[in-house]
Order: C-alpha cells, then sequence, then structure tokens
C-alpha cells in the first residue's frame, strides 16, 4: 500500500507542474496594393523586398499563395523594435509594440504596429495589413 501511494505522489507532483507551453506572437501579414487595389506583387510591380531589424538582422519573409508577404519570428519581446520595409518601389519604417503575456501558457502578444512613410497608407482588414502604395 505504501508503495502504491508513494507512486500516486510522484506521479501527482509530475503531472501538477503542467507542461511547458508557449505561444509565439500572431504572424504579421502584409498585402501591397497601388491607388486601384491592384495586388503589386501579382502584377509584376513588386519584384524585391526586404525587411530589417533595428540592429540590421534580416527578417524570414514568406510569400502566400495569394501575393501576401507574412513577417517570420517578430514580435517576441517585451517593448517596442523597429524595423525598416526595402523594395524596389518604395522604403517605409515600422515599429512593432509586444508584450509578454501569462496564461496557460507563456508567451508574447504583438499589442501595436506603427507605420511611418511617405506615400504609403495603412489599412488594417481581416488580421493582415493593406499597405497602399501611392
Amino acid at each position: 500500500m505504501k508503495k502504491i501511494f508513494i507512486f500516486l505522489v510522484i506521479a501527482f507532483l509530475f503531472t501538477a507542474c503542467g507542461e511547458d507551453c508557449y505561444n509565439a506572437p500572431q504572424p504579421i501579414a502584409f498585402k501591397f496594393v497601388d491607388s486601384n487595389d491592384e495586388n503589386l506583387i501579382t502584377n509584376g510591380t513588386l519584384t524585391t523586398y526586404s525587411v530589417k531589424e533595428e540592429n540590421q538582422t534580416g527578417i524570414q519573409l514568406t510569400k502566400t499563395n495569394d501575393d501576401m508577404v507574412i513577417l517570420e519570428n517578430v514580435g517576441a519581446y517585451n517593448g517596442t523594435k523597429n524595423y525598416t520595409f526595402s523594395s524596389n518601389i518604395k522604403n517605409f519604417n515600422f515599429s512593432i509594440q509586444s508584450s509578454e503575456f501569462k496564461g496557460g501558457c507563456d508567451g508574447y502578444q504583438i499589442n501595436k504596429l506603427t507605420f511611418t512613410g511617405v506615400g504609403i497608407d495603412v489599412k488594417e482588414e481581416n488580421g493582415s495589413y493593406k499597405i497602399i502604395f501611392q
């Protein structure tokens, strides 16, 4: 009986700690359009583009099937970081403000994106950012 009791106590201790889990921030997707709402990647106008963090580290970008660009692995920090978007058409800056949250799992959440640049307009729609080059 003692052995069963000790086994149950040990089993309870290991399961009571829970599993370590982590929630990454939601991905950020950009859709680049002109003033006529035509996708600039689809029509071949936007051919080269990159994003760099404030320390000049390149950010991995993934182009989707519907010609949007997803920024990979951004927002996993407390505070604000500045980024630069460069392309064959236009350059602009943006910042991402993130914070840590604790819930069922630890992780980070993106609280705010701020865009700065001449000749762009930004609209948030359906969880992505439509960047309108004028």
